[in-house]
């Protein structure tokens, strides 16, 4: 069931909670997944310039390409069609005019032409050079500061209904992830092993119908096992390869991420190691991350194993998931890693990755969890190991 008028309420009185602690008198939101968490618009139009304007008092504007502010009411419906405002075609791709340029005259007629301090997403994907002076332009009483996503600190605690939404997530996760699991043998083009889990993750399961993911499938095979983010090809897996399947279960727009790796035939001692390591730890860190600890102490509790091992992980644990567009499904809030002292709190979720990219071979096992008051809810099933198929 889609978000009630009083679950987007709640979120904007939170956003603007902090931007009364940042000292805002404005924010400026770009970034897709904040345009969703705060109105429930959902479309493919965030390769052109848009933005939701939110005053500290008054009510927000939607502002997009015309063709898509038409029927953004079909999916941001708690929005009236008067505060969706639709730049002309005239606008698109000129070199002497920008679509914020008619932005900030739509905001100026509307009284928000004022001195104050106005926040914009300097990390969002979607705000172009071009878009940020055409604003610092448009609007010179403004003063412009980086809010440092801001929104997507307010996103970092889900309520009860993003935790429902972040359950069936994983259900689709671990349904592709089966059939990626199924589709790998000898001679298989990894294209075709993409294709499938593509398809599980587009069709759902029975209660949680699928999404498109914010990232594609990504497969490192044989040697390239070692080296994280690789996606695929027309390759064809020889025998006793190993390949890591790294995806996303999506639903109305929530992630829930799942790695496993698999081997081909009988895998070499050194990368069985790694694989028990990993999985042990992995463990380790679920059953201990509870509420009231650092994300630092959580972290340790994976070091401190690692390090009895012998081996080291350079890059973070984790990090915060929810809603996701691409090009990526994490919330750039939490950081799993020894520096983040932010507190773990009921509501929260995270991808927890115990990957282990050692030279010329690697493993990679996570799960996505929902933080509760009891500890770690795992939102994604599949085997915690490494995964032997016969070649």
């Amino acid at each position: 069931m889609p978000a009630t008028a009083e679950e987007f309420e709640a979120r904007l009185a939170r956003t603007r909670a902090r931007m009364i602690r940042n000292g805002l008198d404005a924010l400026v939101v770009v970034d897709p997944a904040n345009l969703h968490y705060l109105t429930g618009y959902d479309a493919w139009s965030f390769y052109m310039p848009q933005l939701l304007f939110v005053p500290l008092h008054g009510e927000t504007l939607l502002i997009m390409r015309e063709m898509d502010a038409g029927g953004a009411h079909r999916s941001a419906d708690t929005m009236p069609r008067e505060r969706i405002l639709g730049y002309p075609e005239s606008l698109v791709h000129q070199r002497n005019v920008h679509p914020f340029d008619w932005a900030t005259e739509q905001l100026r007629a509307r009284g928000f032409g004022k001195r104050g301090r106005v926040g914009y997403e300097g990390e969002a994907h979607f705000l172009s050079v071009r878009s940020f002076l055409a604003l610092q332009r448009g609007m010179p009483e403004w003063q412009l500061v980086d809010a440092h996503d801001l929104v997507n600190w307010v996103r970092l605690v889900k309520s009860d209904y993003e935790l429902d939404l972040m359950r069936a997530a994983g259900k689709v996760a671990s349904a592709a992830m089966r059939a990626g699991i199924d589709a790998i043998e000898g001679g298989a083009r990894l294209n075709d092993i993409a294709a499938a889990i593509q398809f599980a993750q587009t069709t759902g399961v029975p209660g949680a119908e699928g999404d498109y993911p914010a990232i594609v499938p990504m497969l490192p095979a044989g040697e390239s096992a070692d080296t994280p983010h690789m996606t695929f090809s027309a390759r064809r897996l020889g025998a006793d390869e190993t390949v890591s399947i790294e995806l996303a279960g999506a639903h109305r727009r929530y992630h829930a991420p799942l790695a496993r790796t698999l081997s081909l035939g009988r895998p070499e001692a050194r990368l069985q190691r790694i694989a028990d390591v990993a999985a042990e730890g992995l463990q380790l860190v679920l059953d201990g991350l509870r509420p009231g600890r650092t994300v630092a102490e959580v972290h340790g509790i994976w070091q401190s194993h690692i390090a009895k091992a012998g081996v080291e992980k350079a890059s973070r644990l984790g990090y915060s998931i929810g809603i996701g567009y691409p090009p990526d499904w994490g919330e750039r809030t939490v950081s799993i890693r020894g520096d983040d002292q932010n507190i773990v709190e009921a509501g929260m979720c995270l991808h927890i990755i115990a990957g282990m990219w050692m030279p010329g071979y690697g493993c990679e096992i996570s799960e996505a969890v929902a933080v509760t008051e009891a500890g770690a809810e795992v939102l994604t099933s599949a085997p915690r190991e490494l995964i032997v198929k016969a070649a």
